[in-house]
């Protein structure tokens, strides 16, 4: 067995190796661009829900922004239009017309409580004033909008209630 020193072999002799700041500032610039468009799209993609009387009040109920409405359909207020429906939703003794693309199925009608998805628009006509155009109709809430807002779903059974009674 040989155990003497091996030969050092000398390296390269040169500059020192220079950091690839190009490329550093590349990725920068597409983790900056990724968050933009995330952040914009779950922003987006978020529909904000308000009640009737929350409309141009409450941050994120605002005219031409996408939400879901809640409250209760009026009696008497609910008419067929080509293929769509008209109606006008109350709550907390405020009101909204409400026009819908399609006809909602299932248990719709007068004196129900119901969530639209869509958005406030200026209605047709001059000093018409506000309309919502809907294009999706929820009837039942599901159970994680019912435990988050128990206190809103209270009030609009209410209304219901009172409103089916003929008050």
């Amino acid at each position: 067995m040989d155990l003497s020193p091996r030969e050092v072999v000398p390296t390269a002799v040169g500059k020192p190796r220079k950091r690839p700041v190009a490329a550093f500032v590349v990725l920068a610039l597409v983790l900056v661009v990724g968050a933009v468009m995330v952040g914009k799209f779950l922003t987006s993609a978020v529909d904000y829900y308000c009640n009737v009387d929350e409309i141009g009040v409450k941050s994120g109920c605002d005219v031409g922004r996408r939400i879901r409405i809640q409250g209760v359909v009026e009696k008497g207020s609910l008419a067929e239009q080509g293929a769509g429906v008209e109606f006008v939703i109350s709550f907390d003794g405020a009101s909204m017309p409400v026009a819908v693309g399609s006809r909602p199925t299932g248990i719709f009608q007068e004196c129900v409580p119901v969530v639209v998805a869509g958005r406030v628009v200026e209605a047709p006509g001059v000093g018409a004033g506000l309309r919502f155009e809907g294009d999706e109709v929820l009837v039942k809430h599901d159970e994680s909008y019912d435990a988050k807002n128990a206190d809103r779903v209270a009030r609009a059974d209410d209304a219901a209630a009172a409103c089916a009674a003929g008050d």
